[in-house]
């Protein structure tokens, strides 16, 4: 569709070493709207930071390795292009705030220097006028244009997150991946920060996918939302239908662990088990082993799509009343 700015078809990625083959992403599926927020929230190791990778084609190969799949960007695919072309598109169509901002920024260039760079690669314009946009860019996300020659060790943890988000939006991208921006954070400017990501993502109509762990940022800050387990999305929705109407059991195991004000309960419920070897993964369910509705045909088969409700698609033979 015309307002789709990313389709994800069939996504499957795999890992090779000499001991074992990883198979970190099985078949996502996944679309993006222009002006859309959609979270991926899941387990460490689930292949959501694979998924964004794979976006931009920033993955390692080998041990990396696309086995199958399309990205379609703004109509064409991202895995057929050269390059030479994705350097056209990286920070400048699509950006990536990276999870730990201090591994993100050089440590021997200057702040100010870094988010030059990335505009003066993109944009046929003058040293001095990439300069006056890097520090325009150090203002808007609320650091004062004077630090422009200020080093990354001479930055708090929050306002260095806050250097990596001006060097992503430096050239206004049509498409944001924000991969877990606030867990290197205290509460209070973690914050701060995804107020500012929301600020600065209404004021440039910018697409975001949100990465994270914490159902509460995904309730701020998110319009749709993808539950990711050992590699696929099992349960996919707006936010409105998959906090009120959870319905994979792995979902409701998710938000059934978590502590709520004004619970009695002495005890959280966690889910039970771990997730299954990323090198041996079950035939049919990825969740069944830690299930408490499985049933056997669920060891045996792999589910299907079912949707629920409007665009809330569920990856679960008891989904729908079946």
């Amino acid at each position: 569709m015309a307002d789709n700015i990313l389709e994800i078809h069939d996504l499957v990625v795999e890992y090779h070493t000499d001991e074992a083959v990883i198979h970190a992403v099985n078949g996502v599926n996944l679309v993006v709207k222009q002006g859309e927020t959609i979270g991926l929230v899941g387990e460490t190791g689930a292949g959501k930071t694979t998924v964004a990778r794979s976006i931009l084609r920033i993955l390692q190969t080998p041990p990396a390795k696309f086995c199958g799949g399309k990205i379609i960007f703004q109509g064409s695919d991202i895995m057929a292009k050269s390059e030479h072309e994705m350097r056209k598109i990286r920070g400048n169509k699509i950006a990536m705030i990276f999870q730990d901002p201090m591994t993100a920024l050089n440590p021997i260039e200057k702040v100010g220097f870094q988010i030059a760079e990335a505009v003066g690669l993109h944009n046929k314009i003058s040293r001095t006028e990439a300069e006056r946009r890097a520090c325009d860019m150090l203002e808007m996300v609320g650091l004062p244009m004077e630090r422009y020659s200020e080093y990354p060790h001479q930055f708090s943890g929050g306002m260095k997150q806050r250097v990596v988000i001006a060097m992503a939006l430096a050239c206004n991208p049509e498409l944001l991946i924000a991969d877990e921006p606030t867990t290197a954070l205290d509460v209070t400017i973690q914050a701060q920060v995804l107020e500012m990501m929301q600020s600065l993502k209404d004021k440039l109509g910018t697409s975001v996918i949100m990465i994270t762990h914490d159902l509460g940022v995904v309730a701020d800050c998110c319009d749709s939302v993808g539950v990711v387990y050992a590699g696929e999305i099992v349960e996919y929705g707006t936010v409105e239908h998959i906090f009120d109407y959870p319905a994979h059991p792995y979902t409701i195991g998710l938000f059934g662990s978590l502590p709520e004000l004004g619970s009695k309960k002495s005890r959280l419920n966690p889910i039970k088990g771990l997730m299954p070897d990323p090198t041996n993964l079950p035939k049919g369910c990825k969740f069944c082993e830690r299930c408490p509705d499985a049933m056997e045909k669920c060891a045996a088969q792999l589910p299907g799509d079912t949707e629920i409700a409007p665009g809330h698609l569920v990856k679960c033979f008891l989904a729908g009343g079946k």
